[in-house]
């Protein structure tokens, strides 16, 4: 059988992703709290990129939109009025779209870096920023609730109304847990762990494309037309990935939000 690579040529066996990945080494500041490694330079950039963006296509707005202003407004109105209206109703979802615009803008954004060459990360893909989105719709919806039903949020979030009393053994843990605990795990391992997931297989396919045709021999080099085909499948996947998160990440938050202003608090 033929050796799928050969050392003497300077070949090598394959090796795949690693979570080291994710944990690249430091390029500037070393030792200091403001140490800066490629995925926080993605975030930093991805952040400037979205503010400069925007600033420049709401800078001057026509009535009739220019071929930009008609993307944003696109993009704009889905979040109005798709996620924040739909579920929140005029009043709340205008209080609260701010919110929803930037999750679901910096969401995208930093999703998108994991399939841009030469970047090839997302923002998201390590734990800060989905948890740090995650705990401010956390305490968002709390404090919302806690204002709109200052007397009642808490004891209906945990003794829901119209359940027997013995019940409330097993249900107010139950409510405790799920609501409060596991609500912002789950928001928060949701975006991360799609996004490691994808970059890790596109990691994978391209690699091992790379090594069939340059280090593999023979007829094993025909493997890397099913990676790299493999690897083009699964970008186009992972783009609907990326949307797909930054909506769903968005339409949860308002979800929550729709849930502690609810009048059965």
């Amino acid at each position: 059988m033929l050796p799928l690579a050969s050392e003497g040529d300077g070949g090598g066996s394959f090796v795949g992703p690693s979570i080291g990945e994710f944990f690249p080494p430091i390029i500037a500041f070393a030792g200091t709290p403001f140490e800066l490694n490629r995925v926080m330079l993605v975030r930093i950039i991805t952040t400037v990129i979205i503010i400069v963006v925007f600033s420049l296509l709401t800078r001057s707005l026509k009535v009739v939109p220019t071929r930009w202003q008609s993307v944003l407004e696109f993009g704009t109105d889905f979040v109005r009025v798709g996620i924040a209206e739909d579920l929140l109703g005029k009043k709340d979802g205008r209080k609260f779209l701010p919110l929803l615009m930037t999750f679901f803008f910096m969401i995208l954004a930093m999703n998108f870096t994991g399939v841009v060459p030469f970047v090839n990360i997302a923002g998201t893909s390590v734990i800060g920023v989905p948890l740090l989105l995650a705990a401010i719709a956390y305490f968002t919806w709390i404090i919302a609730g806690l204002r709109k039903h200052p007397g009642k949020f808490l004891r209906n979030a945990l003794f829901p109304p119209g359940v027997p009393w013995p019940l409330y053994i097993i249900v107010t843990p139950i409510e405790l847990i799920s609501t409060f605990i596991v609500r912002p795990v789950t928001h928060t391992l949701r975006l991360l762990m799609n996004m490691i997931v994808g970059h890790l297989l596109l990691v994978l396919f391209f690699l091992a494309t790379s090594f069939f045709f340059f280090e593999a021999n023979g007829l094993y080099k025909l493997f890397g037309i099913g990676t790299i085909a493999f690897g083009l499948a699964f970008t186009v996947l992972e783009l609907l990935v990326i949307v797909l998160q930054a909506y769903v990440f968005t339409i949860l938050t308002a979800v929550y939000l729709q849930l502690a202003l609810a009048d059965e608090h």
